[in-house]
Order: structure tokens, then sequence, then C-alpha cells
């Protein structure tokens, strides 16, 4: 399993980014699949979770302002980020729930004015 990150950036608070993560050499669409960010000097931590089936889960740090989605046939899921704040500030990650130790490179967020 290979999966890569993208769409990071500076943004100032109050703005909008929307991530992506494709995943290779894995069965995408039966796969539940997370992001994760962490925070200089802080543990990983969940943030959503869109399942094969569609259901979402989200952390209540990010309810009302980000939105997990999944495109198949691109093999790729999306995190849509809105109302940015500077504690949303972290390296995001995607996992594959069936595959728990395997992670991307990250892609940085950071939120500042």
């Amino acid at each position: 399993v290979q999966l890569r990150e993208s769409g990071g950036g500076l943004v100032q608070p109050g703005g909008s980014l929307r991530l992506a993560c494709t995943a290779s050499e894995i069965h995408f669409a039966i796969n539940t699949m997370d992001w994760y960010r962490q925070a200089p000097g802080n543990q990983r931590e969940f943030v959503a979770r869109i399942t094969s089936r569609g259901k979402i889960t989200y952390a209540d740090s990010v309810k009302g302002r980000f939105t997990i989605s999944r495109d198949n046939a691109k093999n790729t899921v999306y995190l849509q980020m809105s109302s940015l704040q500077p504690e949303d500030t972290a390296v995001y990650y995607c996992n594959a729930l069936a595959q728990p130790t395997v992670w991307g490179q990250g892609t940085q967020v950071t939120v500042s004015s």
C-alpha cells in the first residue's frame, strides 16, 4: 500500500483548503479511509473517517467545518477544510484502516495570519 497526500499550504484564519490522498496497491473501494493530523509536540490524532459504504465520522474538533469524501474511481479520499483556525495547523495524513501501520509523507497545513 502506498499513500500520497497533497493539497496542504499556508492559509489565513477563516480560510479553506482541500486535501487529497491517493492510494495505490490497494483495493481502495472496499477500504475504510481515515484522515489524521499531528501538530508539533502532539500525538497524531484522528480527524475523519469514511467507510466503503460512505458512513462518515468526524472528530468533535472539526465537525461542521471539515468534509471527508472519496472517489473510488480515482482511488482518492478528500478532506475539504473550511473555517480553518490556527489550532488546525498540523501535518495531515491519510490512512487505510486495514493497513494501520502504513502512512504517507503527509501534507503540511499552516493556518496563520
